[in-house]
């Protein structure tokens, strides 16, 4: 005669080894894409420039959490529209904007996050500057925009 303990063993090895299995499955599902942060930007500085007989003042960004965001952001995408001309523009465009959300310039052939340091937007030196801007990251391939806080303008 069998034992209750030893029937009990008997009729739940098979569970056992089921769920074994069922955990197993699950633990080699492939994990979903990491969520982003927004991009954290800040004013580097300002620069007076000349082009085109006008002047201009420069006012360059950089985003403190550019390493976050991976290489392949920035690779050439050929399968989606272009930019211009550019056949080859990056996948992820960058659009700077006013507070009011008005745009003022834009980056469509950034080629690695580190490139987010050194971005920009200029203005005739007699405009007078908005007080704040943020950019927009869009991320063509999958359609998802990364807005950041508002900058300052003035050094």
């Amino acid at each position: 005669m069998i034992s209750r303990s030893r029937m009990k063993s008997f009729l739940l090895s098979p569970a056992l080894i089921a769920f074994s299995f069922a955990t197993q499955s699950v633990a080699s599902a492939p994990l979903p894409a990491p969520i982003l942060p927004n991009p954290i930007l800040y004013l580097t500085g300002t620069e007076a420039y000349q082009a085109g007989g006008k002047q201009y003042i420069r006012y360059r960004y950089d985003v403190f959490n550019k390493t976050d965001y991976p290489a392949d952001m920035f690779a050439a995408a050929p399968n989606l529209p272009p930019c211009g001309a550019n056949t080859k523009s990056s996948r992820t465009w960058v659009d700077f904007f006013d507070s009011r959300g008005k745009r003022l310039y834009g980056f469509c052939a950034l080629g690695k996050p580190s490139d987010l340091g050194q971005i920009w937007f200029a203005l005739e030196q007699s405009v007078l500057p908005p007080s704040y801007v943020y950019i927009e990251m869009t991320d063509r391939q999958t359609n998802t925009k990364y807005k950041s806080n508002l900058a300052d303008t003035s050094p």
